[in-house]
């Protein structure tokens, strides 16, 4: 049997038995009814969205890393590995590398493990990336953060200064007498 958007079902051709006829249902797509909330619009639409671990971990990640005063993510296991990993080629930067998420429902608890650059305050830098980690997974994947774990790992020293070599220093001779 047909049915058409406004319900009402076309009757078999004769000569075909109801119990015969296929079941087929056409749904007439339309633009929305001008201001409709597009949220009320997407419940409308059945179906579900999975969002797996990693893509908590990689926002997360990227969350963390973008707080002033944030060297690095990972303890020292993990950067020691993605070390290796650049020099000999394989692979790209991991985002989501030191940050792990657990997932139950529509809620998400979150623990990153950073790297403080030296010279910035150690607690006000792990309390800007437990706020920024919650905001951004809130914002960007509509999950409720339930728990953000700081870690610090270590300390970033600054590169050491290289003393400036004297220019023509082997053109330089003391000649006595």
């Amino acid at each position: 049997m047909t049915v058409f958007a406004d319900g009402v079902p076309e009757v078999p051709a004769q000569g075909q038995a109801p119990a015969q006829a296929e079941e087929q249902v056409n749904v007439l797509v339309t633009d929305p009814p001008p201001g409709l909330p597009p949220a009320q619009l997407a419940a409308q639409v059945k179906g579900r969205i999975d969002i797996e671990d990693e893509v908590v971990e990689k926002v997360a990640g990227l969350a963390a890393i973008e707080v002033e005063g944030v060297a690095d993510l990972g303890g020292d296991v993990a950067r020691a590995v993605e070390s290796v990993r650049e020099r000999i080629g394989i692979g790209h930067r991991r985002g989501d590398q030191g940050v792990k998420a657990r997932i139950d429902g529509r809620e998400v608890s979150i623990e990153v493990t950073i790297v403080i650059e030296y010279g910035h305050v150690v607690m006000d830098v792990a309390r800007q990336v437990k706020t920024n980690v919650a905001i951004q997974t809130n914002r960007m994947l509509g999950l409720r953060v339930v728990e953000v774990n700081v870690i610090v790992d270590d300390v970033r020293m600054p590169a050491a200064a290289r003393p400036a070599e004297p220019a023509g220093d082997d053109d330089q001779r003391l000649t006595i007498g």
